[in-house]
C-alpha cells in the first residue's frame, strides 16, 4: 500500500485520488471514442460524463456514510475527509442512473445507446479506483492463511489484521472489471438491440461484487445480516433483479417492434401492388 502518492510542499497527493482521477480521465477517452463510433453529440456525453462523475462520488460516498453513521456521528467532520477511503460503489450508480435519464431526455439525447457505451467506460474507470484501494489499504480482504495476499498497516485496517498476508480483494475486482471492460467492448460491437451491453454490465457486476464480498475481510463495510449479508450483496440482489427484469421487457419490447415493423413492411407491399417482373431481376 502506498497511501500519499508525493507531496509539493506541504500539500499532499493521495494514491487514492489520483487513481480515481486517472481512472476517470481514461473511462472519459473510451467514452468519446465510443461516443464518435456511435454517432451521438460527443460534447453532450462529456458534459454528462463529468456531471456524472460528480453525482456519483456524492451517491457512493453517502451510502458508505449511511453504513457508518454510528462512526460518522461522534467524527461528523470524517464525511469529508473522502481521500481517506470509503466509498461504496453501488451508492454511484443509484444516483446516477436517475439524474442521467433526466438529463438525457432534457437534451433529447439517445438514452439507451449512451448507456451502451457508458458500460465500458464505467467499468474500466472503476478498475482504476480499486487500484486506489489497494493504495489507501481499505477494501481489504480476509486473511489467506498462507504466504499468498498483502499486507496491509493502514489504520483503517483492524489492528488484528494489519501486517498479516489478507485476501487482495482490491486486485481480485479490478482485475474482474478488465475482463469485465473488454467483454462489454466485444459485446457492443456485436448486440442486436440498444440496451443489451448495458443490462449485460447491471447483471454482471451485481455477480462479480458478490463473490468478492466472500472475501472481504473489512467490517466497515457493513452488514445486513451478520456475517452473511453484506450491505453491498443485499444492493447487488436488488439490481441483478432490476437488471434482469429490464432485459426481458427490453426483449419484448424489440420483439414487439419488430414484429410492427414487419406488419408495417407487408401493408405496404399491398398497397403498393405486386413488384414487376422487371423489378424483382
Amino acid at each position: 500500500m502506498h497511501p500519499e502518492l508525493l507531496k509539493i510542499g506541504p500539500f499532499p497527493i493521495h494514491t487514492y485520488g489520483f487513481l480515481i482521477a486517472i481512472g476517470f480521465i481514461v473511462a472519459a477517452e473510451v467514452l468519446r471514442v465510443l461516443s464518435i463510433r456511435a454517432k451521438l453529440d460527443t460534447e453532450r456525453v462529456l458534459e454528462a460524463a463529468y456531471w456524472s462523475l460528480l453525482v456519483g462520488l456524492l451517491g457512493a460516498r453517502v451510502l458508505f456514510v449511511i453504513t457508518q453513521l454510528r462512526e460518522f456521528s461522534h467524527d461528523p467532520l470524517g464525511i469529508f475527509r473522502i481521500w481517506e477511503g470509503g466509498l461504496v460503489f453501488l451508492g454511484g450508480p443509484i444516483f446516477v442512473i436517475p439524474f442521467l435519464i433526466w438529463y438525457l431526455r432534457k437534451y433529447k439525447v439517445p438514452i439507451w445507446p449512451l448507456f451502451d457505451i457508458a458500460a465500458p467506460a464505467l467499468a474500466i474507470g472503476h478498475a482504476f479506483g480499486r487500484l486506489g484501494c489497494l493504495a489507501a489499504g481499505c477494501c481489504y480482504g480476509k486473511p489467506t492463511g498462507t504466504a499468498f495476499g498483502v499486507r496491509l498497516y493502514s489504520n483503517i485496517v483492524e489492528p488484528h489484521l494489519q501486517g498479516i498476508p489478507l485476501h487482495p480483494t482490491q486486485l481480485y475486482e479490478a482485475g474482474s472489471l478488465l475482463v469485465l471492460f473488454f467483454g462489454l467492448l466485444w459485446l457492443l460491437r456485436r448486440k442486436v438491440f440498444e440496451g443489451q451491453v448495458a443490462l449485460a454490465y447491471l447483471i454482471a457486476y451485481p455477480v462479480i461484487r458478490s463473490i468478492i464480498e466472500v472475501f472481504r475481510g473489512d467490517l466497515v463495510r457493513g452488514f445486513v445480516i451478520d456475517d452473511v449479508l453484506s450491505t453491498s450483496q443485499f444492493i447487488s440482489i436488488f439490481v441483478f433483479l432490476g437488471a434482469v427484469c429490464a432485459l426481458i421487457f427490453r426483449l419484448r419490447q424489440v420483439q414487439s417492434e419488430g414484429l410492427e415493423g414487419l406488419k408495417q413492411g407487408l401493408q405496404n407491399q399491398k398497397t403498393g401492388g405486386s413488384p414487376s417482373m422487371l423489378e424483382t431481376k
